[in-house]
């Protein structure tokens, strides 16, 4: 199962499409003013298809970030039954931290 940041791998296939939509768009916004040609009816399948698999990739990057996230909030409620005083006494040095942090602005 990957981490929950992006992984090199899906982090660049995004990008790809993204830079792909962007290209097709400025290809269809080229050939508007030629609406009825063969051009432009090409431009617009390859950005509808492009624009397709972009949000295909958006939402199986967001179901793996959201089983991600899930996982990590499962380990660490398990972590905070097991170690209760560990779970408080972090807690505490956070709220310290946090504390210091704003009362020095």
């Amino acid at each position: 199962m990957e981490t929950i940041g992006l992984g090199g791998d899906i982090r660049d296939r995004l990008l790809e499409d993204l830079r792909l939509v962007i290209k097709d768009a400025e290809d269809l916004l080229r050939s508007s003013g030629l609406q009825l040609d063969e051009g432009y009816r090409l431009a617009r399948a390859r950005f509808e298809s492009t624009l397709s698999d972009a949000r295909s990739s958006l939402s199986s990057l967001e179901e793996r970030v959201a089983d991600g996230a899930r996982d990590a909030l499962d380990t660490t409620q398990q972590y905070v039954k097991e170690n209760p005083w560990q779970a408080v006494g972090i807690g505490a040095l956070t709220g310290l931290a946090i504390g210091l942090l704003i009362g020095r602005r």
